[in-house]
């Protein structure tokens, strides 16, 4: 059968089509341009010629980085914080929704009550600082993985995504004489794959990039994250170079490339394990994000 579209619905595809055409483009070009300096010889980014690809192909920033004992050092850190932080984080929410999904918990009213506060009401930077130091967690593993290790979104959202399990599945595991938590680790948790899939990649990406807690918690640079060591690389030696040409300088004559090489190299190299997680996170990822807002 043959469907007609009017005038009104092509023109509209049409312009939603150049639309996500445009912001693809506007979202990809700075992606782009860092890997493209990042390849680029010395001449060519002084020239200001790279745009969106190298220009005089050059690897030097990524030996230089590669090379680099404290960037490699805070990639093991990095990768610690994220898996532990993550792990941490979906075991927590779960065990939290999990009861709040049943209907015969008696006290989900008055937990439930308490997470909603805590999404208008936080206890500050200056009281959580001044708690963690008391806790004596300043310069530990625990100070980055800890603190926001459950959220009261999350919980709902789970919460909803649990309560759309049918409950005769629930019943028939209490006949066969199941507890509770071999319900929730047998049943719940492997029905809920879609969902557990989205929040680790969130959860993740959330652990790869956080600088702000290491910037106030650690004072210990041999357990800087990796985000630290890049704040360090991207904007201390821009504000250096703003006052004196000798980091160029080094650069340029000691291995043969411009400061951005090293610099955006050590972009790509941030960014590159986000990237090759997502591809095997995304077929469950709009599923898992579409089922936890919905039900409930």
């Amino acid at each position: 059968m043959k469907r007609y579209r009017s005038v009104g619905g092509t023109c509209f595809d049409v312009a939603n089509t150049i639309f996500l055409v445009l912001l693809t483009i506007v979202m990809l070009y700075p992606l782009v341009n860092v890997l493209a300096i990042s390849l680029s010889s010395k001449s060519a980014i002084d020239a200001g010629l790279v745009t969106w690809r190298p220009h005089g192909f050059n690897v030097s920033g990524y030996q230089y980085m590669l090379r680099d004992a404290e960037l490699i050092h805070s990639y093991g850190w990095t990768i610690a914080y994220a898996l532990g932080g993550t792990a941490l984080t979906l075991t927590f929410t779960s065990l939290i929704a999990y009861p709040l999904s049943q209907p015969q918990f008696v006290l989900k009213k008055g937990i439930t009550l308490i997470l909603s506060i805590t999404m208008f009401i936080s206890g500050g930077m200056i009281p959580t600082f001044i708690l963690l130091k008391q806790l004596n967690m300043f310069n530990t593993y625990w100070v980055m993985v800890l603190p926001g290790c459950v959220s009261a979104y999350n919980t709902f959202v789970f919460r909803s995504f649990f309560q759309g399990i049918p409950a005769s599945l629930h019943e028939s595991a209490r006949v066969d004489g199941a507890i509770e938590p071999v319900i929730w680790a047998r049943i719940i948790l492997p029905l809920s794959k879609p969902l557990l899939a989205t929040f680790f990649l969130f959860t993740m990406v959330g652990h790869w990039n956080s600088w702000f807690n290491a910037l106030l918690y650690l004072t210990d640079k041999n357990r800087y994250p990796l985000q630290m060591v890049l704040r360090r690389l991207v904007v201390q030696e821009d504000m250096g170079a703003m006052y004196s040409d000798s980091i160029a300088a080094i650069f340029a004559t000691s291995f043969g490339m411009h400061t951005k090489n090293a610099q955006m190299a050590a972009v790509v190299l941030a960014m590159a394990p986000i990237l090759v997680v997502y591809p095997f996170i995304q077929k469950h990822f709009a599923k898992g994000v579409m089922i936890g807002a919905i039900k409930g």
